[in-house]
């Protein structure tokens, strides 16, 4: 089954390379990312893994809780966003909650 898991907590020094390598060890590996920042290019902290398992749960309780880097990182099944750039927030209607027009000094 092809799975994507959501891996928190990663130490600063976690790359792309090392978390395939942490994973590989459990099933096989489709990608494995590590999300930076977009302005300072520095992790964010979390990353995410694909990989095609026979027991996704088996998968979460190896992994999650070990050590890498000296952080125990947080392994879970990761959430569909719903769509292919996540939900969408236009802002809709605001009606009279705070518009320029409806201050009072």
């Amino acid at each position: 089954m092809h799975v994507k898991l959501f891996v928190g907590n990663l130490a600063w020094s976690v790359d792309d390379q090392k978390l395939e390598a942490v994973f590989r060890q459990h099933g096989d590996v489709q990608s494995a990312r590590v999300i930076n920042d977009r302005d300072t290019g520095r992790s964010r902290g979390f990353g995410f893994v694909e990989m095609d398992v026979d027991d996704v749960s088996s998968i979460i309780r190896a992994t999650d809780g070990l050590d890498i880097d000296g952080r125990q990182i947080r392994v879970n099944e990761a959430e569909d966003k719903g769509g292919p750039r996540g939900p969408r927030r236009d802002g809709g209607d605001r009606g009279d909650r705070g518009g320029y027009g409806n201050r009072r000094y």
